[in-house]
């Protein structure tokens, strides 16, 4: 009769245990949110900046799930505007890449300030760890604007208390071979080596999030 009821016991405890280990194990979900650079301007989707760093965290142990939330041609007011429901409230965390198309097309570096500024603030009110993705504005815009622009990232990231990559086309921008022949997105070997550059950063900030409780 112990027996029985001892078995009984582990029968129905069973389902339940693996549910629980089964919830230890979700992978964290990651949502990037940029444009064309991360979203892999022109090439393959297992090509594009989230699907070859999410590879690169497992290479490292980290199991993790990095969803490519970036559109092409995207500036900040359009990442805002899009930013509730390109973010689900089952993201563990947000990697934030955007402000090239703002510099790119001139809009002022106030009106770029404020739409990240509202991105890190909506996403800290939903309680969304965030790592901020900087850009430098090109050297054709002037002087005074790119002193005004590549002000913005140091500035929020200190703001808000959130991790800073000065520069996401570190590495990449300055070397023709790594580039499309638009002279300005990424190649594959282009985002191997944003991926490369970023990752460091990148692990550090994931070991910090602490996993939704699934």
């Amino acid at each position: 009769m112990r027996f029985k009821a001892v078995l009984r016991f582990c029968l129905m405890t069973l389902p339940l245990l693996a549910g629980f280990a089964s919830a230890q194990a979700a992978p964290l979900k990651i949502v990037a949110l940029g444009d064309s650079l991360m979203a892999g301007y022109e090439l393959p989707a297992d090509d594009a900046y989230p699907a070859k760093l999410q590879a690169a965290l497992k290479a490292r142990g980290i199991d993790a799930v990095v969803e490519n939330g970036a559109v092409s041609g995207d500036t900040t007011a359009d990442g805002l505007a899009r930013l509730d429901w390109t973010i689900p409230d089952d993201a563990d965390a947000v990697l934030v890449e955007l402000g090239a198309n703002d510099a790119l097309r001139g809009v002022s570096p106030a009106e770029a300030r404020a739409n990240l500024k509202a991105i890190l603030s909506r996403l800290k009110e939903r309680g969304k760890p965030v790592m901020l993705f900087g850009m430098l504005a090109p050297p054709n815009m002037g002087a005074e604007y790119g002193e005004a622009f590549n002000a913005i990232y140091p500035e929020l990231a200190r703001e808000y208390d959130v991790p800073l990559y000065p520069f996401f086309l570190d590495g990449v921008i300055t070397e023709s071979s790594l580039k499309l022949s638009d002279g300005m997105h990424p190649n594959a070997k282009g985002v191997d080596r944003l991926v490369e550059k970023t990752l460091p950063a990148v692990e550090a900030f994931v070991k910090t999030i602490k996993p939704r409780a699934k």
